[in-house]
């Protein structure tokens, strides 16, 4: 089994190099501190499993997932990271990622989640499996316009409908201008419409882009 292993933080990979350097039949053929590297080194080493953090410079862990396994589409992508958000979450997912964990899980959980989406499993943690079983269990809201929208996908689209730019989206939500256009493209394709002008038209017919 082929593992490249994509993370910012010296002390993470080193303690995965480690765990991988413990399993039989498995070789890490390349590392990555930033997002593009992380696509550079699928794209070269073309491996069974990513392992994959979400806050890396220069291309965020979503974006570098996307890019991966359209250049790699063999390739599983397993997230390891401190972040169990809703929006981190269900972005990975879409983003086509196979597996989410939390850095705090035990190596061996670690290991065994390696192996599961190498053969086509998907894999997430126990507190991260409850939330996604829950959010595909729940009744759609109807007291909210657009319900299959995520409550962070409707700040941005009611943002939006106010005419506001992607930069002051950014800044008036505290996210990094790479996640405001992720969201931004889940909406069109949720609402299934062509671009940002039948996006805001559709909003303010909800009244949103009011406030």
């Amino acid at each position: 089994m082929r593992v490249v292993l994509a993370d910012d933080h010296p002390v993470v990979r080193d303690g995965l190099r480690t765990l991988l350097a413990s399993m039989s039949g498995v070789e890490l053929v390349g590392e990555a501190a930033t997002g593009r590297a992380a696509v550079r080194e699928a794209v070269l080493r073309k491996p069974d499993v990513v392992v994959m953090d979400l806050r890396m410079p220069d291309l965020d862990g979503i974006e570098a997932t996307r890019e991966v396994l359209r250049a790699v589409p063999t390739a599983a992508v397993l997230v390891l990271t401190m972040y169990d958000d809703d929006d981190s979450v269900f972005a990975a997912m879409r983003a086509g990622a196979r597996g989410y964990l939390l850095k705090g899980a035990a190596q061996e959980e670690i290991a065994a989640a390696i192996t599961a989406v190498a053969g086509g499993q998907a894999i997430f943690g126990p507190g991260v499996a409850s939330r996604v079983l829950g959010y595909f269990s729940a009744p759609p809201r109807t007291d909210a316009p657009f319900p299959q929208l995520t409550t962070r996908e409707r700040e941005v689209l009611d943002l939006l409908a106010a005419g506001l730019p992607n930069a002051r989206i950014s800044a008036r939500l505290g996210l990094a201008g790479k996640t405001v256009a992720n969201h931004i493209s889940n909406i069109f394709a949720k609402l299934q419409v062509a671009g940002r002008a039948e996006a805001i038209a559709a909003a303010r017919r909800e009244g949103l882009g009011s406030g």
